[in-house]
């Protein structure tokens, strides 16, 4: 069992994007596994105006800047792009990165990024069919990119829902980021396994996700199956003392 440490940079009150670059070098030297930035299109928290920064842009940047992480989205708005245009996003960035990128995406859910830049928000039933469907044209995109990708490349989805999520999950995914506690996660997991045997599919070789919990409950959630915890971060100190400790939980167990 290979036990990952990630760190979500999320892109709100940097005004100068050096920030968010130096926060990444940061992150990288650290020993960091995985790099991650969210798509919104505003802050979450704080100055819901405040200084924000576009996903995949970035992503493109960091295929470039660095040299070892995987990096990717936790998660990519499930209706902001088409999905086939999203693929080739997600195609070329691989290839930029050397095979590094994590396509992490997820129904969607914050009501201003759709409303100001011209989505149709709708209901969370209606976003998780879109997603669906989604997927569907994103897993074909992906099997006829030429030059084809430089790997299978790994589809995160985030979320929990019982009866659609994870059966997408089951379908699609090969990371989940669960946003459960530690029961839930448990009792969730029996779910994706129903899921999976509906699907025909083994989900035990889905990496479980989870929000790092503080190294005093990390064993607790390994034992429930997390192999991947993540850190957040934000402008515009980001400050990594966090993510540190993490590592040295990571590095202590391997």
């Amino acid at each position: 069992m290979t036990l990952k440490i990630g760190v979500q940079l999320q892109p709100q009150h940097a005004p100068d994007y050096q920030l968010i670059r130096d926060a990444v070098l940061r992150s990288e030297d650290a020993g960091v596994d995985i790099v991650f930035n969210w798509d919104h299109f505003y802050p979450l928290y704080g100055d819901l105006d405040g200084a924000h920064f576009e996903c995949w842009t970035m992503l493109g940047a960091w295929a470039e800047q660095t040299s070892n992480v995987e990096i990717g989205a936790l998660v990519t708005g499930g209706g902001y792009r088409n999905p086939d245009l999203l693929a080739d996003m997600a195609r070329t960035v691989d290839h930029i990165s050397g095979g590094r990128l994590i396509l992490g995406i997820g129904g969607g859910w914050n009501e201003k990024d759709y409303d100001n830049f011209g989505y149709e928000f709708g209901t969370a039933g209606s976003r998780l069919k879109l997603l669906n469907e989604n997927l569907a044209r994103i897993k074909h995109r992906l099997e006829v990119g030429n030059p084809a990708p430089t790997r299978a490349i790994p589809i995160l989805i985030g979320g929990g829902g019982e009866k659609k999520t994870l059966k997408m999950v089951a379908e699609y995914a090969h990371i989940w980021h669960s946003f459960a506690d530690l029961d839930e996660l448990k009792r969730k997991s029996g779910i994706l396994a129903e899921h999976g045997e509906t699907v025909g599919r083994d989900v035990s070789g889905i990496t479980r996700s989870v929000s790092w919990p503080g190294a005093d409950k990390a064993q607790d959630f390994v034992d429930a199956g997390a192999t991947l915890f993540t850190v957040g971060t934000g402008g515009p100190d980001y400050d990594l003392t966090e993510l540190k400790a993490a590592i040295a939980w990571r590095n202590s167990r391997s």
